[in-house]
């Protein structure tokens, strides 16, 4: 049972008693909630609210219903209000993000308030791509990583995206014994010790970006930060490769792509006169790149391991790792 009347609540918040729900826009991950469209006649606006209802759930679409999955998902919801409240201010039209226009929370139950990001221009959502959009993807991960690196990531994930292994440990126990599963810790502790970290998005999937109405206009937008936290940017970008790219586009594009994600890196660090060894940056970060899709390959193979993101250049990605590693 919810403990809110989300309509009044938000007519006496816009001190509108006009404002209605127009739509459900989708259910939260199992079953924890909704995000809707209200609107305000007398604002002559929308708005987005996330209404978190969390309850210990046997909805997982994979079957995952432990306490654990339910407790971080708790922590998560407390973690994405962090962000919109003290981080999403400092993001700017690069890596457009939301604003919380309201929150309220009573137990574990929570209302956030969000900016209409469709009534800004970022109206569209894609499932298939093509290569413009995929480097509109690439320069917001990267805008986003120069704007916070090397910040303080205080009230936010001590490290980054969802998969990280100190969380994961039930699908961790779930693996098949293999060489990646013996050096999971070893890799895991390479990603979160490297000496440039910024903040990640956590869940930089396709489906959490909104693309321009105006194809001219070289910008998008990201909702859903739940598993923002410390990290290295390659993190983000290869999990969000492998959210909108084929096996044969990765292994063909690729490389081109990582190539076009530094480079706007080194944009963003100077329009945020970020003073940093751009060059060590850079080397870490590549140098790193296999291991992170490593890291994800050891999280899928526990969690779900017919997922159709595990294909040939993951693995591929994890065998490159695995011979850094014994070298």
């Amino acid at each position: 049972m919810s403990q809110f009347n989300v309509l009044s609540i938000l007519q006496k918040h816009f001190s509108d008693p006009a404002l209605t729900k127009l739509e459900v826009v989708q259910s939260l991950w199992s079953g924890y909630g909704e995000i809707a469209r209200f609107v305000s006649p007398k604002l002559q606006q929308s708005v987005i609210v996330k209404h978190i209802n969390p309850h210990v759930s046997d909805n997982h679409p994979r079957g995952w219903n432990t306490q654990s999955s339910h407790l971080r998902k708790l922590q998560s919801y407390q973690i994405e209000l962090a962000f919109y409240q003290d981080f999403a201010p400092l993001c700017d039209l690069h890596c457009t993000v939301p604003k919380l226009l309201g929150s309220f929370t009573h137990e574990s139950e929570q209302i956030l308030v969000l900016t209409d990001l469709d009534t800004k221009g970022f109206a569209q959502r894609k499932s298939e791509v093509t290569h413009q959009d995929v480097q509109q993807g690439v320069k917001w991960l990267a805008y986003f990583h120069a704007c916070f690196i090397q910040r303080a990531n205080k009230g936010l994930w001590p490290i980054g995206t969802y998969w990280h292994l100190a969380t994961r440990q039930d699908e961790y126990k779930a693996m098949p014994d293999s060489e990646l599963k013996q050096h999971a810790e070893q890799i895991d502790y390479l990603l979160n010790t490297a000496k440039f970290k910024t903040l990640l998005h956590g869940d930089a999937k396709l489906a959490n970006f909104c693309f321009a109405d105006d194809p001219q206009r070289e910008q998008l937008a990201a909702v859903d930060f739940q598993y923002v936290g410390s990290g290295v940017g390659v993190k983000d970008l290869a999990y969000f490769l492998g959210s909108c790219l084929s096996n044969n586009d990765l292994k063909a594009f690729s490389d081109s792509i990582v190539m076009s994600y530094f480079a706007h890196l080194k944009d963003a660090l100077k329009h945020y006169h970020v003073q940093l060894d751009t060059l060590a940056l850079e080397q870490e970060w590549r140098g790193l790149y296999c291991f992170a899709w490593a890291d994800f390959q050891r999280f899928l193979l526990g969690w779900s391991p017919e997922h159709y993101k595990l294909n040939s250049y993951m693995q591929e990605q994890t065998e490159l790792a695995l011979e850094k590693l014994a070298s």
